[in-house]
């Protein structure tokens, strides 16, 4: 790697807004170990517009969990613009971002997420009116384009920074890629020499090489981690000691997933915590000795006590925090 980076400081990280992960509590936890800006799950902003209470409860933040963005997906720029207004006005989050990247097809069916990448038009549209309706920071997230032959992200970052965003954030895959490797770490290069505002790089970044090698070969301004930080949480703390040359301890799993527990548990009603706990807290355990066993003990418990019980055996058992 170029010898230029060898003590560049380590550029803010983000935790991507990952849907059925990144709830209050694995954000807290986030934080704890070093993640610099927080962002919701993904916000149905027709939800928001029609006043759903689940949808509103999404939305739900600590000061702890500042700086704090709210993320809106949607593809009717009114509709957009009245949940950016609504959430400005009585949430009060550190900034807006609007989705245009999500691959999933429940959603891009809708012409929503990653299918606006198909839409420049749409996208500037959809841009000036959030940027009409909030004073707060906003942000975009997109991929690097629908498939291989249509990679547009520098066009639709020139399109969002024109409407009036103020980051753009751009996942290195196309939509056809969904998470699949390799990152094309090219296109965001290309989207940071294309436009002005702050470029974030999201993609692959697994460990402190992975964020270094982001940050040399695009010069993004920030990074985002998303799935690799499911079940490790310390992931940002790593790499932020891999920038400073300190050396990293590796907190204890176990004591990690308690506090998950405990944090989930503060937020929502046992039989919710545990249907959601179940798959958050494999991750966890995943690679390690008789995870298999546990996994499967963990999708029949019926109370967060069960689970507390059955991490504690797993725990208990020789070697079982460790790698297979």
């Amino acid at each position: 790697m170029n010898d230029n980076f060898e003590n560049i400081p380590c550029p803010p990280l983000y935790l991507a807004p990952m849907a059925g992960a990144a709830d209050r509590a694995f954000r807290i936890i986030c934080r704890d170990n070093g993640a610099d800006i927080l962002t919701s799950e993904m916000i149905s902003a027709k939800a928001i517009y029609y006043k759903d209470k689940k949808t509103i409860a999404l939305t739900s933040f600590s000061d702890a969990e500042r700086p704090f963005k709210i993320q809106l997906f949607g593809s009717e720029p009114e509709i957009l613009a009245y949940a950016a207004h609504e959430i400005t006005e009585k949430i009060c989050p550190d900034g807006i971002d609007i989705n245009m990247g999500c691959p999933a097809p429940k959603i891009t069916d809708n012409g929503e997420g990653s299918a606006l990448m198909k839409d420049i038009n749409l996208i500037f549209r959809i841009v000036s009116a959030v940027r009409a309706a909030t004073d707060l920071p906003l942000s975009v997230k997109l991929r690097a384009g629908w498939d291989d032959k249509t990679k547009n992200a520098v066009d639709a970052a020139r399109a969002a920074e024109a409407a009036g965003a103020d980051m753009i954030c751009v996942h290195g895959k196309t939509r056809a890629q969904s998470y699949k490797p390799p990152v094309d770490l090219d296109i965001i290069r290309e989207v940071k020499h294309a436009i002005s505002v702050p470029v974030i790089g999201n993609g692959e970044i697994c460990d402190y090489l992975s964020a270094r090698r982001m940050l040399e070969e695009t010069r993004c301004d920030a990074l985002m981690i998303g799935r690799a930080a499911l079940g490790a949480p310390w992931l940002f703390n790593e790499i932020k000691c891999g920038f400073s040359g300190e050396k990293f301890v590796k907190p204890d799993i176990f004591d990690t997933m308690m506090r998950h527990i405990k944090l989930k548990m503060s937020f929502m009603l046992d039989k919710v915590a545990v249907c959601e706990l179940r798959g958050q807290l494999s991750y966890y355990i995943k690679g390690k000795k008789h995870s298999a066993q546990c996994r499967e003990k963990l999708n029949s418990a019926e109370k967060c006590e069960d689970i507390i019980e059955i991490l504690t055996q797993w725990n208990a058992l020789d070697g079982g925090g460790t790698d297979d």
